[in-house]
C-alpha cells in the first residue's frame, strides 16, 4: 500500500549511503519523486541511477549542508526540476572525535556542529520557505539520534548536535503547524551504517557487543527501519503528528 501519495516530491540529504539511501529508495518505491543529496557526487548519483534504474524518480544534487549556498541552491534545484517539495529528511550527519570535553578539538567541534546542526537549520530554513511559498503545508523528519536523549562517554559535541537538532525540530513545529507543515524528528539507535561501523572499529568494540549493550533485541538496526519511521512521518497517516521525535532504537531507551 502506497504511503506517501504519489507524485510529491522530497528531498533526502545525506542520501548516498546508510540511512539516507534506504529512505530515499523506499521514499522512491512509494511513488514519490526524490531529490538525493550529499557531498559524495560518486555514491549519491549511484544511489539515484539504481532508484531510476527500478522505475522510480529521481535527481541528485551535490550540497554540503553546512553552506547556506548550497543549500538554496538544493531547494531550487528540486524546484526546477519537479515543481515544488512536499517532505524532506534531513539526514545528513557527521558522528566525529572520541574525547572527553576537558580535551576537546575545537576545530572538530565546530565542524560537527556545522554539519549536524547548522545543516540542520540550514536546511529547514530553506524547505519551509518553499513548503511556504507554493501553500498546501508539508512534512519534514530530522534525523537526531538516541544521543539526544542519553548521552554517552567522550562524545559531547555530536550529543550536543543532536539535542540542539530536537530543539528545532520543536521550534519548527509550533512555529508552522499554522501553515500545515509538520515537523518531527527520529531518533535511531544503533544501526548497521557506514558511520556506526566506523565508530565502532574507532572505539574497539565489535557489533555484538554494541547490540548486547544498545539493544533490547540483540542485533544491530537496519538503514531500512528507520527510513520507514521517516515515510510514515511524511505520510499522511501521520497528519495528526508534529514535533514529536520518535526513537527507532530496539528499546535502548527504555531502560
Amino acid at each position: 500500500m502506497t504511503v506517501v501519495a504519489e507524485n510529491r516530491v522530497a528531498i533526502v540529504t545525506g542520501a548516498a549511503a546508510g540511512m539516507g539511501a534506504a529512505t530515499a529508495r523506499l521514499f522512491a518505491k512509494e511513488g514519490t519523486r526524490v531529490v538525493v543529496c550529499d557531498v559524495d557526487v560518486a555514491q549519491g548519483e549511484a544511489v539515484a541511477h539504481d532508484i531510476a534504474s527500478r522505475g522510480g524518480e529521481a535527481i541528485f544534487v551535490q550540497t554540503d549542508v553546512s553552506d547556506e549556498g548550497e543549500v538554496a541552491a538544493l531547494i531550487a534545484a528540486a524546484v526546477d526540476h519537479y515543481g515544488r517539495l512536499d517532505h524532506a529528511v534531513n539526514n545528513a550527519g557527521i558522528a566525529a572525535g572520541n574525547a572527553p570535553i576537558a580535551e576537546l578539538d575545537m576545530a572538530l567541534f565546530d565542524r560537527i556542529v556545522a554539519v549536524n546542526l547548522r545543516g540542520v537549520a540550514l536546511c529547514m530554513k530553506y524547505e519551509i520557505g518553499q513548503m511556504m511559498r507554493q501553500g498546501g503545508g508539508g512534512a519534514i523528519v530530522n534525523i537526531a539520534s538516541t544521543a539526544a536523549v542519553r548521552p554517552r562517554l567522550n562524545t559531547a559535541a555530536y550529543v550536543a548536535s543532536k539535542h540542539a537538532v530536537v530543539g528545532l525540530t520543536k521550534s519548527g513545529s509550533i512555529e508552522y503547524a499554522p501553515h500545515g507543515i509538520r515537523v518531527n524528528a527520529v531518533m535511531p539507535g544503533v544501526i548497521a551504517t557506514p558511520m556506526v561501523e566506523a565508530t565502532l572499529k574507532r572505539i574497539g568494540k565489535s557489533e555484538a557487543e554494541a547490540s548486547a549493550e544498545l539493544s533490547l533485541l540483540g542485533r544491530l538496526g537496519r538503514p531500512d527501519e528507520v527510513a520507514q519511521a521517516s515515510l510514515w512521518l511524511c505520510s499522511d497517516a501521520a497528519s495528526f503528528v508534529t514535533g514529536h521525535s520518535m526513537a527507532v532504537d530496539a528499546g535502548f531507551l527504555s531502560r
